[in-house]
C-alpha cells in the first residue's frame, strides 16, 4: 500500500526544506514520488528534487484546489499505477486550501491501494499572527485541517513568540500535533513519527489511571481477607499512601521501586522517594470528595470513592463512573526552558496537597543547558532523567479536584 503525505504551508514557510530533510533522513530506501503544484509558470524547487532521484510531476498551469483538481486526480492515479511507490509526497501551492487537496486525494484513494498517512502544515513562527489577520480564509484552512503542524524558524524565536504562536494555532486546531523544536535538533525519523502518530500524554495517563483503578476493583473482589491489604499501582506505590519495603517477589529489603518506560535506557537518573503522613494521596480511611459533587449519604467510615464498585477500604459501593468522571487532567504544550532544579522543585510541590489529589504526572521539557528532560511522578515518588530532543515540550497532570490555576503557575505555563 502506498502512503500519501501532504505538505501544505504558505509560500516561504519551509516546506521544501522539510521535505529535503525527510528524503535524506527518513525516506531512505523507499521509492518516493513527489507531486508538486507550484503557483506560477515555473516549479522553482523542482531542480533540487530531481537531483535527489525523486520523480516529479509538476502541475504548473494553476492551483490544485481550483481548476486543476481533475488533472491532479489523473496525475495521482497515473503515479500509483505506473510506479507503485512506497510513498507519495504532495506539495501543493502555498496559497491552496488544504481541505481541497485532501478532498481530492480522498476521492482517488477510494479506488486505489493507497493510505492517506498525514496532512502536514508548515507555519513560520514569526508570521502566524500576520497571516491569520491578512489571509484568514486560506491560512486558517491550512491550520484547521492539519493532522500535524510544524513550526519553522523556532531556532531564532523567543519562548514568548513560540508560545503565542502555539496559542493562536490551538484556537484553530485543538487536536493536531504541534512541533515547536528546531528541526536541526530532530531527526527525520522523529519528525515523521510526529506527522504519522498522535502523541497524547493525557490520554495515555488517563488510560493508565483507569487501568489501575480497575485492577483495584478486581483485587477486592478476589481477595476478601480479614487482614489489611496494600494495593499498588504500576509504579509500586501503595494506595494507602505508605511505602513498603517489599516488591512483587517478596524480597526482604530494597531501596526504591523503579518503573521505567521502554525507552528509558539511560545510565544516570535521579529517583526520589518521599514518605508523607500529613496529607492524603488515596483512599485508605480518609475522607475523599467526589468529582461530580453529588450529595450522597455518608458511608459508615466516611469514604467517598471515585472508582466503580469497590474501594480499597474493603467495602462494596455502587458507583458507576467513566474514567473521565473519575479523573480530571491538566495539560499544556510549552516551549519554555526549564532547569533540572526547577522541575525537581515543582515535583516536590505536587506532593504538598496544595494542587489537588495528584495521581500521576508526566512531562518532556527543554532543559536548556541541562539538555532535554523527561519526568514521571506518582504520589511520594518522582524521577527526572535526561533524554534526547523531542518535537515539543509537554506537561500533563492527572488527578482529582485539581487546582489547575495553581498547577499552571507552578510550572510557569
Amino acid at each position: 500500500m502506498t502512503k500519501i503525505d501532504i505538505f501544505s504551508g504558505f509560500l516561504g514557510a519551509g516546506k521544501t526544506t522539510l521535505i529535503k530533510k525527510l528524503i535524506k533522513e527518513a525516506f531512505a530506501g523507499q521509492q518516493v514520488v513527489l507531486i508538486e503544484n507550484e503557483f506560477g509558470e515555473i516549479g522553482i524547487d523542482g531542480g533540487f528534487l530531481k537531483e535527489s532521484g525523486i520523480q516529479i510531476n509538476e502541475l504548473n498551469a494553476g492551483c490544485i484546489c481550483c481548476s486543476l483538481v481533475g488533472d491532479f486526480r489523473t496525475a495521482l492515479q497515473q503515479v500509483v499505477e505506473q510506479y507503485h511507490p512506497d510513498r507519495i509526497v504532495i506539495e501543493p501551492s502555498g496559497v491552496g486550501k488544504l481541505s481541497d487537496v485532501t478532498r481530492a486525494v480522498e476521492g482517488v484513494a477510494e479506488h486505489l491501494d493507497v493510505q492517506l498517512n498525514s496532512f502536514v502544515t508548515v507555519a513560520d513562527v514569526n508570521k502566524v499572527k500576520m497571516y491569520m489577520k491578512n489571509f484568514g480564509e486560506f491560512y486558517d484552512d491550512q491550520i484547521s485541517h492539519a493532522s500535524c503542524i510544524l513550526l519553522s524558524r523556532t531556532q531564532t524565536a523567543s519562548e514568548e513568540k513560540i508560545a503565542a504562536a502555539v496559542a493562536m494555532l490551538r484556537e484553530k486546531n485543538p487536536t493536531a500535533t504541534i512541533v515547536t523544536t528546531a528541526w536541526d535538533e530532530l531527526t527525520g525519523e522523529q519528525i515523521l513519527k510526529a506527522m504519522s502518530t498522535k502523541d497524547d500524554f493525557k490520554a495515555e495517563l488517563i488510560a493508565m489511571a483507569a487501568k489501575a483503578n480497575e485492577e483495584h476493583s478486581h483485587e477486592d473482589e478476589e481477595e476478601e481477607h480479614h487482614h489489611h491489604h496494600h494495593h499498588y499501582d504500576e509504579n509500586g506505590v501503595c494506595s494507602c499512601g505508605h511505602h513498603h519495603d517489599h516488591d512483587d517477589d517478596d524480597e526482604d529489603e530494597h531501596e526504591h521501586h523503579h518503573d521505567h518506560d521502554e525507552d528509558d535506557d539511560h545510565d544516570e537518573h535521579e529517583h526520589h522517594h518521599h514518605d508523607h503522613d500529613d496529607h492524603d494521596h488515596c483512599c485508605c480511611g480518609h475522607h475523599h470528595d467526589h468529582d461530580d459533587d453529588d450529595d450522597e449519604d455518608e458511608h459508615e467510615h466516611e469514604h467517598h470513592h471515585d472508582h466503580d464498585g469497590h474501594c480499597c477500604c474493603g467495602h462494596h459501593h455502587h458507583h458507576d463512573h467513566d474514567a473521565d468522571e473519575v479523573f480530571t487532567s491538566w495539560g499544556v504544550e510549552t516551549a519554555r526552558k526549564f532547569t533540572k532544579a526547577e522541575v525537581e522543585r515543582a515535583l516536590t510541590e505536587l506532593d504538598t496537597g496544595n494542587y489537588g489529589m495528584i495521581l500521576r504526572s508526566k512531562g518532556i521539557v527543554n532543559g536548556g543547558a541541562d539538555g532535554w528532560l523527561e519526568f514521571d511522578y506518582v504520589p511520594g515518588e518522582w524521577e527526572v532523567r535526561a533524554r534526547g530532543a523531542d518535537v515539543g515540550g509537554k506537561l500533563v497532570v492527572i488527578g482529582s479536584k485539581l487546582n489547575e490555576k495553581a498547577i499552571a503557575e507552578l510550572f510557569g505555563c
